[in-house]
């Protein structure tokens, strides 16, 4: 099906979010909460813009609005314009030294902050991607904790969770570097936890924890195995046999 994206006409997928299809053609919307692994959050609704679908005008967050039939959407008019100014001051006075939300604040030409509380020691946005990507992961050890102005993320009570499995998805996956993880002789220390790390059997670098790679064995029904690979060593296996194949079919040329 056919969208109109700032007066130019792109091919969309049937339930395809209007991000995906402004980005598959260069067109720019800022966003920060949005992974392509886990689409559809929408929490920091920077990414917001204003449609017309089925002569009804709105404004949605476009990391979470599906396409289901030919719609006008416009990313920059002066209304999105005032209302993403105003996002972006309320996120950069929760996270005042991340560099994507300083950027916007040049671009939209924001005046140093007087009319929000700004927490200088402050970094979380609170756009959820951490709490959701452990739960898809299955281990659910972090979750928004408490209301209001005090409302963050957080173990049970603070205390090192007993779940947890120090795999850091949290940590890779947050859009401000909230998360803190430290690395140190073979331990990584995460959300006040300290865990053992695993070495690779090819590279001998520490790559995962021993709670992680037992609960991926026991998640996949997977057998005891002496030979532990990073990701890197996996790609480098797998193009190693390819070049082997190739040399078995290709003749080499003298």
């Amino acid at each position: 099906m056919k969208v109109m994206i700032d007066g130019k006409k792109y091919d969309a997928e049937y339930g395809e979010y209007i991000l995906n299809v402004a980005r598959r053609n260069a067109v720019n919307i800022p966003a920060l909460c949005h992974s392509d692994a886990l689409p559809g959050q929408g929490n920091c609704r920077m990414c917001i813009v204003e449609i017309v679908d089925k002569g009804r005008k709105s404004i949605v967050a476009s990391c979470a609005y599906p396409i289901t039939g030919e719609i006008e959407i416009v990313t920059n008019s002066e209304r999105i314009y005032r209302i993403r100014k105003t996002i972006v001051r309320l996120l950069s006075a929760s996270a005042p030294d991340n560099e994507y939300i300083n950027r916007l604040r040049k671009e939209y030409d924001i005046p140093p902050e007087t009319r929000f509380k700004v927490d200088r020691d402050g970094k979380c946005i609170l756009c959820g991607l951490c709490v959701r990507a452990c739960d898809e992961i299955g281990v659910s050890a972090i979750s928004t904790v408490n209301r209001g102005t005090t409302k963050r993320v957080s173990t049970p009570f603070d205390e090192p969770s007993t779940v947890c499995i120090g795999c850091g998805a949290c940590a890779y996956i947050c859009p401000t570097g909230t998360i803190e993880v430290n690395e140190d002789e073979g331990r990584r220390v995460i959300w006040n936890k300290t865990f053992e790390l695993l070495k690779c059997s090819e590279c001998g670098e520490y790559f995962i924890t021993r709670e992680q790679y037992e609960y991926i064995k026991k998640r996949y029904d997977l057998a005891d195995t002496n030979e532990l690979l990073c990701d890197k060593c996996k790609k480098k296996g797998i193009g190693d046999k390819l070049t082997n194949v190739l040399h078995n079919v290709i003749p080499v040329q003298k």
